[in-house]
């Protein structure tokens, strides 16, 4: 291959922008299997081994159209329809039909401006109360949204900047096909002759509106059609240019011709699989990497193995519920079945929303706020649709659907790139961002990997023992003048009456509370609270001198960064004189919470008025420093994404490299029930049950070995969820938490108190013994039912009461695993 072309192709996997007459240099003259090469490199390099496609029924709404395509078997006349359009009661059953089955999308199909042509569409429209069909399609997108849920996405043609400003708040997105830049297919005798809608200038000028106004669009080209692979190429660089000036394509598609009996080309050539492969291959080496770039299964029925080689990320629309209207021979592929022929090539078939992932990121821009919400409750961490119906804190246990997103699929080895980065995990050395990102986008074989990689790492660092603490949560206040997004704990005075009145414990109420907790057998105390605006330093220190005097022996966990700094302020203090005095009055160690997600972008959403990344970690340095170690938290699942996990992780990581100081790790998924940012319809609904297990899978391994706990938490996993976590990675339950209220606050179901026989159960699930140990990890002595050696009152005599030890164990629960259920 000359020099020139290896320099072209080169620069193309190096993510470089190749100028026009680059491309057509590679279309000219570039060896085909070059191409494939450097096109399935690209899409591994933006999408991995994921491959989309959207669940969605197909409405529709009428085949009557002004325009005669030379291949087209949808649209027809009205002496071949029952009605010129769908009624209400028809979409809406169609819709709910789609809904019964898991769809997420309605694909609003349609001819175009049937109105200009036929009366009858006209008097259709009139008894609608309607004067065109984009108006009537506007009513019957909302219609559908509004009763069944599904996320309308709209394809009516060639739109003006009004039609398409009328379309756009109800719906997700929108689509059009260029098919060809070529204006010689509409000259006589070409398929696209006397259709004034497909004539190049006109669905440009569309997709340029679309753009003006930030609409996502779904676009791309018809080959075997007539046109050639010059104009092929010149379709793409023709998208190209739109796509850089408004970046609102969201794909491109590369869609086979089908001859159709009844058709002017009823006996026109169709394009070979290697024709299309070439094609896509063009696309994705002139769109880039992170372009998504379909082909629709259906019509390459058995061929689809080329059409991944050659860029193919995504497979469209596939419906268990309708055909494919506009190739009404080609039936869709069972998605199982689909499923399994994607995995066969290497790839993982996973669903997404009529938004592809990386514009559900950034749905301000590119949705109105309704559709936008909507979109948002329905996605995962990534952008694509949640796969399973498994809430944080709900109480539920996780369905059959949701264990089988944990299951290995195929048994084939990980991926190259999953497989590097375990190695470099076990291995005790520090990943990167991009590879701890993709240890979070794992999934079919690459997650199964990952979680039996850290199970065996937790195996081999901190043995089979499943440990817990033995401790009481005092929230002594729900009153903050902080208003943090996420938080419904929070309140401030005005709110007695949102979810609990506000309130406010004196010391002496702590300290009670604390001393109840001893003597049941509770070796720890875990204080936090609101930042209540009267509370200053010395409020602190009165809760921990209270609390000492009532119980010398208890160790005293207490007070976030958050309070930490305010109480320092307050003061006039510097964070290590305030942290001296903390430790002198009786404070042991922090908990590792108000981190949320170490990273100012996320920040900036959900606390903004919160301390910042640095100020935390300079908190927990300082208290390092000074001998009083700490816990450390992630609050996940709300309107973050894995690169931002993956920030968070190795900022503990380098801060426990430099000071040694934390203890645990403590993933915490967000519970959304009732939090402020969800009902705003600002986040997303908590982690899937995937996401929280795997995000103490890759803590295990981008922590090691600097951190060897790692907890998971039951008042938001629930009792099976935590079981699940203690075979990811996990050796540590948490503690048994009398008197939890924050989770709660936020809906949380999963109760306040999880005695030791309960914690037992989980435990014996996983066939693991349980230990009670200390707040620093120390093994405590023989266990009595209520969790360590029986607690001792303050002149040192052993105290009896309701931790009697019975001397029995319970017997063995059903062992969870991570697998496909029978």
């Amino acid at each position: 291959m000359p020099d020139h072309l290896l320099s072209h192709l080169a620069s193309a996997r190096a993510g470089l922008r190749l100028s026009g007459d680059e491309v057509r240099q590679l279309a000219l003259h570039a060896p085909f299997n070059a191409l494939l090469d450097t096109a399935e490199a690209l899409t591994l390099s933006g999408h991995g081994t994921r491959v989309g496609y959207s669940r969605k029924v197909f409405i529709p709404l009428t085949r009557l159209c002004r325009n005669t395509c030379g291949y087209c078997t949808f649209a027809t006349t009205p002496r071949r329809v029952p009605s010129a359009y769908l009624g209400a009661e028809e979409i809406l059953a169609i819709a709910r039909a789609g809904a019964e089955a898991g769809c997420h999308e309605a694909l609003f199909t349609l001819g175009e401006r049937p109105e200009s042509r036929y009366q009858a569409a006209r008097d259709a429209l009139a008894a609608l109360g309607h004067t065109s069909t984009i108006e009537y399609l506007a009513e019957m997108a909302a219609l559908v949204h509004r009763e069944t849920g599904l996320l309308p996405h709209l394809n009516p043609g060639t739109m003006s900047a009004d039609e398409i400003a009328l379309l756009r708040p109800v719906a997700a997105s929108m689509g059009i096909m260029l098919e060809s830049s070529s204006a010689r297919l509409c000259e006589p005798g070409g398929p696209h002759w006397k259709c004034v809608d497909k004539h190049p200038d006109a669905r440009l000028a569309t997709l340029r509106r679309a753009g003006e106004l930030a609409v996502p669009m779904t676009t791309g080209i018809l080959i075997g059609i007539g046109e050639t692979r010059d104009e092929r190429i010149d379709s793409l660089l023709a998208l190209r240019d739109l796509h850089e000036q408004h970046g609102h394509l969201q794909e491109i598609i590369v869609q086979n011709f089908r001859a159709k009996s009844g058709t002017v080309m009823a006996g026109a050539q169709e394009p070979a699989v290697d024709d299309q492969a070439w094609t896509i291959a063009m696309a994705r080496i002139i769109f880039g990497a992170h372009m998504s770039i379909q082909a629709p299964p259906n019509l390459r029925p058995g061929e689809l193995e080329p059409l991944l080689r050659a860029g193919v990320n995504d497979w469209g629309g596939i419906s268990p519920v309708t055909l494919d209207h506009v190739n009404p021979e080609a039936a869709w592929p069972q998605i199982d079945a689909l499923a399994a022929e994607t995995a066969r090539h290497g790839r993982q078939l996973h669903q997404r929303l009529p938004l592809i992932p990386s514009y559900v990121r950034e749905l301000s821009r590119w949705t109105a706020p309704v559709i936008g919400s909507a979109v948002l409750r329905r996605a995962d961490a990534s952008g694509y649709a949640r796969p399973d119906d498994w809430l944080a804190g709900s109480g539920k246990p996780p369905s059959a659907a949701a264990l089988q997103g944990l299951a290995r699929t195929y048994d084939r080895e990980p991926s190259d790139a999953i497989r590097s980065a375990l190695d470099k995990a076990t291995a005790g050395e520090a990943l990167s961002e991009a590879e701890i990102t993709r240890l979070f986008d794992a999934d079919g074989d690459d997650l199964h990997a990952v979680l039996k990689t850290a199970d065996e790492l937790r195996r081999q660092t901190v043995g089979d023992t499943v440990t817990y603490v033995r401790n009481c949560n005092i929230n002594y206040t729900n009153i903050c003048q902080h208003r943090c997004g996420f938080c419904a704990f929070a309140k401030s005075h005005a709110a007695s009456t949102l979810r609990g009145p506000a309130y406010r414990l004196e010391a002496d109420q702590v300290a009670a509370r604390a001393e109840e907790a001893w003597l049941r057998g509770a070796t720890e105390v875990c204080m936090q609270g609101g930042i209540h605006p009267h509370y200053d330093g010395e409020t602190y220190l009165a809760l921990l001198v209270a609390v000492r005097r009532a119980t010398p022996r208890m160790h005293i966990h207490a007070f976030s960064p958050l309070e930490i700094r305010h109480g320092a302020a307050t003061l006039g203090l510097s964070l290590r004189d305030y942290l001296l005095r903390l430790r002198e009055a009786g404070l042991r160690t922090l908990p590792g919470t108000a981190a949320e997600i170490l990273d100012d972008e996320v920040r900036a959403i959900i606390c903004p008025d919160k301390l910042d990344t640095a100020q935390w970690l300079e908190v927990m340095q300082t208290a390092h420093e000074l001998g009083i170690r700490s816990t450390a938290t992630i609050m996940f699942g709300h309107v973050d994404a894995p690169k931002h996990w993956a920030r968070h992780l190795l900022a503990i990581r380098r801060l426990q490299a430099r000071t040694g100081g934390f203890t645990e790790f403590v993933p915490l998924p967000f519970v959304h029930m009732e939090s402020p940012l969800w009902h705003k319809g600002l986040a997303r609904s908590g982690p899937t049950l995937r996401e929280a297990v795997l995000m103490h899978a890759v803590a295990r391994l981008a922590l090691h070995p600097l951190i060897p706990n790692i907890q998971t938490s039951w008042v938001k996993m629930g009792a099976e969820g935590a079981a699940l976590c203690l075979q990811a990675g996990a050796n540590d339950l948490g503690g048994t938490l009398m008197y939890e209220s924050i989770t709660r606050a936020a809906g949380g179901a999963n109760g306040q108190l999880m005695e030791t026989d309960d914690l037992r159960a989980i435990a014996a699930r996983c066939q693991r013994p349980l230990q009670q140990r200390t707040t620093l990890y120390e093994t405590l002595g023989q266990e009595s039912d209520c969790g360590g050696e029986a607690p001792r009152a303050n002149d040192g005599r052993a105290q009896g009461g309701p931790c009697a030890s019975t001397g029995t164990t319970p017997p063995p629960r059903q062992v969870l695993r991570i697998r496909t259920p029978a």
